[in-house]
């Protein structure tokens, strides 16, 4: 038996919203890609993480259907648990590559790059009431980033994301990497409220780096057979 953790990464300002992900810590207990696929499918979550090498940072990520080089709400939240767990880290590396991580009293910041996070198209809406009132999905194909400005001045913006990928998640209630593609084709910080309740933080670097960052809050702690 193992340890599965569960938080909500990218929560709002009042401590609501946030996606949830599962973490197994020791992802040693989970050997294999067909197993670990297995499990996350099981689980449900938008992305299950299983930690390989906490020292090193090495981590392994998973939709229900899907490894996945990159995520980023994956890897704020996994950073902000093994700092809760008394294991803080510098860096973590899924097999897109390092990544810098960053604590600050509430929030934990992860350092990535839009190649690493294709296939997450974003579609600009005229206003945020119209993102309000898409349909979970809406029509067609692939992964949509629905998002419209709140604020232009501000950088705040109104987000959905809706994988669209034939699994259980309808609507992704938290959504790193598209944050990271859409901070990228702006080019500029932003202030993003998305789902129900959420809110992701994101700075451009010079180098095409592209900082993520949010809270975290734990949920529970599950006992996984």
């Amino acid at each position: 038996m193992t340890d599965l953790h569960v938080v909500r990464v990218f929560c709002g300002p009042d401590g609501g919203g946030g996606n949830p992900l599962g973490v197994v810590r020791d992802g040693g207990a989970v050997p294999g890609r067909d197993a670990r696929q297995a499990l996350a499918a099981e689980l449900g979550f938008s992305e299950t993480v299983f930690v390989d090498d906490a020292g090193r940072g090495e981590v392994d990520i998973y939709t229900p259907t899907l490894r996945l080089p990159f995520a980023g709400h994956p890897l704020v939240g996994t950073a902000w648990l093994l700092r809760h767990l008394g294991e803080p880290v510098e860096a973590l590396r899924p097999p897109a590559g390092e990544v810098a991580v960053r604590y600050e009293e509430e929030r934990t910041w992860v350092r990535g790059r839009a190649e690493w996070a294709t296939g997450r198209t974003p579609g600009q809406y005229a206003t945020a009431a119209e993102v309000d009132a898409l349909p979970a999905p809406p029509p067609g194909e692939g992964w949509l980033y629905a998002w419209a400005w709140a604020d232009e001045a501000a950088g705040r913006v109104r987000a959905r994301g809706f994988p669209r990928r034939d699994d259980r998640i309808v609507e992704d209630e938290a959504t790193g990497a598209a944050a990271v593609q859409l901070t990228h084709v702006l080019g500029r910080a932003l202030d993003i409220r998305q789902g129900r309740g959420s809110r992701i933080l994101t700075r451009p670097l010079p180098g095409g780096w592209i900082d993520l960052g949010g809270r975290v809050a734990p949920e529970e702690v599950r006992r996984l057979r």
